[in-house]
């Protein structure tokens, strides 16, 4: 594979496509991007600034943190919330 030149959809640059990046995608089955990488960055940005974000208690540390959905008390067969750390920490 050689390296691509892809024109962006949004800003109309072109950007470099390697054949690095190329293999990567293939291998997740993906497909090319069609935004360069600030744009890419820009439309995420963009999303997540769209996100609300609600306030909670971590269930396991005790932390304040925040969460994308409305936490429900377990009481009322909401299940229990954890921080970015523990979420973390329990996943792995």
């Amino acid at each position: 594979m050689a390296d691509q030149e892809i024109t962006c959809r949004d800003c109309g640059s072109t950007f470099v496509f390697t054949e690095g990046e190329q293999e990567f995608y293939n291998s997740k089955n993906l497909s090319s991007p069609q935004r360069c990488k600030e744009c890419r960055a820009a439309a995420k940005n963009q999303r997540m600034g769209e996100r609300e974000m609600h306030d909670a208690v971590c269930a396991k540390c005790g932390a304040d943190c925040q969460v994308p959905f409305k936490p429900r008390p377990v009481e009322e067969g909401g299940k229990p919330v954890l921080c970015r750390d523990c979420f973390m920490a329990e996943r792995n």
